[in-house]
């Protein structure tokens, strides 16, 4: 099998299953507990959540885990428009992309029933929202902002770093306003927006730094950087309002109760540790064959359509659109022929809708059905690209064949 769907998911490295092993079977008492096994598993979870917090510019108070960048983004989200509005907070309007995962968008849906107001930003071609559109949309009623900082579908990058500056002096903009404005006319001290991005799939090849990111909150997944499933985690920056979603077990300060995931949380900082020291020479790497992969596909198949510009674009993505075929038909053809890759979002894998993202591309509804991801990881080589680009073709005529 030619695996090139890393963006859905990626193999636990082999140095990070080696440190996760002791955790499964000899240190392997509940960190909660005050004996000493327990208390030993306990200051492996910190010394991972300090490690983690080093590589993003964080403090380690800062670090939630979770089991995933799904309910790191549902956490942040719902836990701090929750907190928020027990704490007299009104505002209501939360502002977001048209291409953000389902797991930005459905709790996002969630607080709509709830009377918060969805404000989707549009993208232009190449997927990215334009800061112009952004200062457009926020206002006094504004309480949040949630963009994605790399697109899990087209791979196309926000600059976060950007908005949160942007967001960063509009806040401290209205507090020095207020402050100089006289006690009895000032009114109540302005409320700052908040900023949240989901990094899930950036980390591998984009340095996540929270600080130069200007950034409230951050989600991270272990199982996109060559960690395990079921590890992830939110950072929250000191002082913004959070609540819990669950309860009963009161770990993580009472914010996110449930048995801490030790072997997890051990595997997602070493992944975390091992990306951060490959960083350069992956994106190096990787950049440099999908660029190459895509000039074989354009080549073997002139009807084939690059989505986005790749300078702007994740090194590990590259995402077409295949004229006179659907993306289902493909990927089962490439499926039978060996070769993995996805429609879109493994998330929303079995849903045979057009992809909120395509369209939000401005395609027409039969050429975004023709949707195909193809994404790279740190062992793919010239050989499998060579063979799965021809197969590609081969896949392709079959289908249009099909279809004739």
């Amino acid at each position: 099998m030619i695996y090139l769907d890393y963006s859905a998911t990626t193999p636990v490295d082999k140095k990070v299953l080696q440190k996760m092993t002791p955790y499964f079977t000899e240190i392997f008492a509940n960190p909660a507990s005050i004996h000493t096994s327990g208390q030993t598993a306990l200051k492996a979870v910190e010394d991972a959540r300090y490690k983690i917090a080093d590589l993003i510019s964080a403090h380690g108070s800062e670090i939630i885990f979770t089991s995933g960048a799904t309910e790191a983004n549902n956490l942040a989200l719902r836990g701090i428009l929750k907190a928020a509005k027990n704490k007299g907070d009104q505002r209501q309007e939360i502002i977001t992309s048209s291409i953000e995962h389902d797991s930005i968008l459905e709790p996002l849906n969630y607080l709509s029933k709830e009377g918060y107001k969805i404000i989707h930003l549009p993208v232009n071609k190449q997927g990215l929202v334009e800061i112009s559109k952004l200062q457009q949309a926020i206002n006094e009623n504004t309480i949040l902002v949630s963009l994605g900082l790399v697109n899990s579908e087209i791979g196309s990058i926000q600059p976060i770093n950007r908005f949160g500056r942007m967001i960063k002096k509009l806040n401290q903009h209205r507090y020095s306003t207020w402050l100089k404005t006289s006690p009895r006319k000032r009114g109540d001290k302005p409320k700052p927006i908040y900023f949240h991005t989901d990094a899930t799939q950036a980390f591998n090849s984009l340095e996540c730094n929270v600080l130069k990111l200007h950034v409230d909150a951050l989600s991270l997944s272990g199982h996109k950087l060559y960690g395990p499933k079921g590890s992830g985690l939110l950072f929250l920056k000191r002082n913004t309002p959070l609540e819990a979603l669950q309860y009963g077990g009161h770990q993580e300060r009472n914010l996110r109760s449930g048995t801490l995931n030790v072997p997890g949380i051990i595997g997602l900082a070493e992944a975390m540790v091992i990306a951060n020291k490959e960083r350069k020479n992956f994106v190096n790497k990787v950049s440099g064959l999908r660029n190459y992969f895509v000039k074989k596909i354009t080549k073997l198949i002139p009807q084939a359509i690059l989505t986005v510009d790749l300078k702007n674009v994740s090194p590990t993505h590259a995402h077409f659109l295949f004229p006179g075929v659907t993306g289902d038909a493909l990927l089962v053809a490439l499926d039978e022929l060996g070769v993995a890759v996805s429609t879109g979002s493994a998330c929303a894998s079995g849903d045979i809708s057009i992809s909120h993202v395509i369209r939000a591309l401005g395609y027409k509804e039969a050429l975004a059905r023709s949707a195909l991801r193809f994404t790279l990881g740190k062992t793919t080589n010239k050989k499998e690209l060579d063979q799965a680009a021809l197969l590609t073709l081969k896949a392709y005529k079959k289908c249009l064949n099909m279809i004739r």
